[in-house]
C-alpha cells in the first residue's frame, strides 16, 4: 500500500528564486495540519491520499525565505495535487546567506529518494541521527571533522565523548561525504578517552603542529564537563595514530584564562584563538601552545593580570603576555562599574540601525576576495531568535576592532549556534564563502522539533559581493 502512495504521490520543489537552487528546511502545512519538510534537495512528497487529485492550499514557512502575503495575510500556495504530478514553488530569500544543505544526520535527501531523483551524495556510515558543534581542520590531504554529543537511533541517549569523520575535499556547492569512525556495532564511536571523566568530553581548538621530535601532529584542547558550564577538566590532548583516538598529553588548570578554545586561525608565526573575537594567541608550537604562560591576550588589564573584584586596569588595550582577556562581557562589566569609559570599549559592533550587536561564538579568518579578516557568528540574546541570529563583520587584524554588522541568517524560533566558517571551502578568490552551525529547539520554548533537521550540522554560502553586505564593508 505504501509503495502504491509513493507511486501516485505529488513532488513539490521548493527552489530559490534568485539561483533556481532547492531551499531545504521548507515548512509546507496544509489547512488541516500536515505538515511536509523540504530535504536538502529542496524537495518534499505529498502523498495524503485524502488530498490527492484535489487543489490544496499550503503554508509555506521557512526561516530567511518567503512566498508573497494574500489580502489575509497568508504566505502560501494552491496545488492541484496531480498523482505523479510536479510543482516547483519559488520562494524570495530575504537575507544574504543561502541555506545549502544538511551536513550531518541521516535521511539528508530522504525526501528525493521518495520521489524515484538520485541524491548528489551517499548516506554516511555510522547510524548518526544528530551532532552538535563542529570543528574542522586540513589535514594530510582531507579534512577531519568532529563534533559534540552525538545521537543514535536504538536509544534516546547517544554518544557524549566527540564523534569524528573524515572526508576528502569537496565541492562545497553540493555537500561532505563523511566517513565515521565507529564502534563494533557500526556507531559512531568515542574519540577520546579521559580517565574517570566526570561527564561529556569535548574538543576545539585543533591544531597541527610539531612536538618536542620534530613530528607533526594533531592537537585540540578538551574539556570535561559535569553539565553545560560546569567544567571539571581541561588540557591538551593529541592524536595517536595506532588507536585513533585523541589522548590527553598536558593538563591546564580549570580556571586557567590562557588555553586554546575555538576555530584556530595562523598568521605568521602566531595561532590565534576566536572565540568569536581572536583575543588570545601563542606562537605555533607544542612547546608554546602546553604552556599557559607563553601566551598572550588582547586586553586592558595591566601586564600579568587576572580578571577579580578589583581588576587591575591599565586602560590601554593590547597584546600583553600572560594576561587574562577581557572579552565583550567583561568589558559592559568594568564600564557599569565605571572602571573603564565607555569611549574606551574595544568592543562596539552594530547594525546599520545603530543597534549593539554582541557576538556569542563563531569564527574569523582571512579573506582574500575583501584582503580583510571576516567574522561570522551568532548573537547572543538576538531578536527573533536568542541564539539563532547570524551576523558578518570585517576588521583589518583578527582582533579588531569589528564596528559594522549585517545579519546574514535568521531564526523566528530555532536556535542556530557555534557558527564555523571554512575557509578551505573559499571560492572565486574567496567571494564566496561556506560556514554551518548547529541547528537545535535547545534554548528556546519550541515544543516540537522538526523532523530530520533538528539538532544537526546546515550549511550556508555567502556571497561577499551582495550588495546587502555594504554596511559592513564601508570604511
Amino acid at each position: 500500500m505504501l509503495l502504491l502512495l509513493l507511486a501516485q504521490a505529488h513532488v513539490i520543489h521548493v527552489v530559490d528564486e534568485a539561483t533556481g537552487r532547492g531551499v531545504p528546511l521548507v515548512e509546507l502545512e496544509t489547512v488541516h495540519k500536515t505538515r511536509l519538510y523540504t530535504d536538502s534537495a529542496g524537495v518534499a512528497v505529498f502523498d495524503g491520499p485524502e488530498l490527492l487529485g484535489r487543489e490544496v492550499y499550503l503554508h509555506v514557512r521557512s526561516d530567511g525565505y518567503e512566498l508573497p502575503a494574500d489580502g489575509f495575510g497568508f504566505r502560501g500556495a494552491r496545488v492541484k495535487m496531480e498523482p505523479k504530478g510536479r510543482t516547483t514553488l519559488k520562494v524570495k530569500r530575504l537575507l544574504a546567506a543561502e541555506r545549502l544543505y544538511r551536513v550531518t544526520g541521516q535521511g539528508i535527501y530522504a525526501e528525493s529518494i521518495k520521489a524515484g531523483d538520485a541524491p548528489p551524495l551517499k548516506e554516511s556510515n555510522g547510524g548518526v541521527l544528530g551532532q552538535d558543534t563542529v570543528q574542522t581542520i586540513a589535514w594530510k590531504g582531507k579534512l577531519w571533522w568532529f563534533w559534540g554529543d552525538t545521537e543514535r537511533a536504538a536509544y534516546p541517549l547517544g554518544q557524549f565523548s566527540t564523534s569524528g569523520a573524515t572526508s576528502p575535499m569537496p565541492d562545497p556547492s553540493v555537500g561532505v561525504e563523511l566517513t565515521y569512525w565507529v564502534d563494533d556495532q557500526g556507531f559512531s564511536r568515542k574519540m577520546i578517552d579521559v580517565p574517570n571523566a566526570e561527564g561529556p568530553v569535548w574538543i576545539d581548538a585543533l591544531m597541527v603542529l610539531r612536538d618536542d621530535h620534530g613530528t607533526e601532529r594533531l592537537y585540540a584542547h578538551y574539556i570535561v564537563v559535569k553539565e553545560l558550564g560546569d567544567v571539571r577538566r581541561r588540557g591538551l590532548c593529541a592524536w595517536n595514530e595506532k588507536t585513533e583516538r585523541f589522548v590527553p598529553v598536558f593538563p591546564f588548570d580549570v580556571d586557567e584564562p590562557l588555553h586554546p578554545r575555538g576555530q584556530p586561525v595562523r598568521e605568521g608565526e602566531w595561532l590565534y584563538f576566536p572565540s568569536p573575537y581572536a583575543l588570545v594567541r601563542v606562537k605555533a608550537d607544542a612547546a608554546s601552545v602546553s604552556n599557559p604562560r607563553r601566551y598572550e591576550a588582547f586586553t586592558c588589564l595591566k601586564p600579568g593580570g587576572r580578571m577579580s573584584k578589583d581588576p587591575p586596569l591599565d586602560r590601554v588595550w593590547g597584546w600583553k603576555a600572560d594576561t587574562a582577556p577581557v572579552d565583550e562581557k567583561t568589558q559592559e562589566e568594568l564600564i557599569k562599574k565605571g572602571a573603564l569609559k565607555p569611549e574606551e570599549a574595544w568592543f562596539r559592533l552594530k547594525s546599520e540601525s545603530g543597534e549593539r550587536v554582541v557576538a556569542h561564538m563563531g569564527t574569523v579568518c582571512r579573506n582574500a576576495h575583501r584582503k580583510k579578516w571576516i567574522a561570522i557568528f551568532h548573537q547572543s540574546w538576538g531578536k527573533p531568535s536568542m541564539l539563532g541570529e547570524v551576523w558578518y563583520a570585517e576588521a583589518d587584524q583578527p582582533w579588531g576592532p569589528f564596528e559594522r554588522g549585517v545579519k546574514i541568517v535568521t531564526h523566528q524560533k530555532y536556535s542556530f549556534y557555534n557558527v564555523v566558517q571554512h575557509p578551505e571551502f573559499d571560492q572565486d578568490g574567496g567571494r564566496r564563502v561556506y560556514f554551518e552551525g548547529t541547528y537545535t529547539k535547545m534554548f528556546t520554548n519550541v515544543e516540537t522539533a522538526t523532523p530530520r533537521y533538528d539538532y544537526n550540522q546546515i550549511m550556508y554560502r555567502l556571497d561577499l559581493d551582495d550588495p546587502r553586505l555594504a554596511w559592513a564593508q564601508r570604511r
